[in-house]
């Protein structure tokens, strides 16, 4: 069995903190992931920086919790790790289920995250995410100011 190189599980870590910040209502800590990075974000373009990502989720509600009142399920998440160890990629799917107030638990968003990091001394971060959004649902109790 191949072993998990300490570059794959710090790529990993990052992926999911994306997750786990935004269904905690953690915007800014979010955008910050992206300081150094670039996010293709389709309909608004390419956003550069942790102030143009932090903008992006600007219309996303937050309930009474402090939360937009999601789960990301990431899956099928792929991480390569170049011979220099200075770069790496990952590919992964994921789903945004929500349960909003007076709302059935529901998929509201379905699509892939293709993503570049690059070591920075002995941390990794994000280069460089594109979002690709495959299937949408009602997205009107999620990102209702948009």
């Amino acid at each position: 069995m191949r072993r998990v190189s300490d570059a794959e599980q710090r790529v990993r870590a990052l992926v999911i903190a994306y997750a786990e910040r935004l269904d905690a209502g953690d915007l800014d800590g979010v955008a910050a992931l992206f300081e150094h990075a670039v996010v293709h974000s389709g309909r608004l373009g390419d956003l550069h920086g942790s102030a143009a990502v932090r903008g992006m989720y600007e219309p996303v509600v937050i309930y009474d919790d402090g939360t937009p009142r999601t789960k990301h399920v990431l899956g099928n998440l792929q991480i390569s790790v170049d011979e220099s160890g200075e770069t790496a990629e990952s590919r992964c799917n994921f789903t945004v289920l929500q349960a909003a107030p007076d709302a059935p638990l529901q998929p509201v968003l379905a699509g892939r995250y293709h993503d570049r990091f690059v070591r920075d001394g002995d941390e990794w971060r994000y280069a460089e995410r594109t979002i690709i959004p495959d299937l949408m649902g009602d997205l009107s109790l999620h990102m209702g100011r948009a």
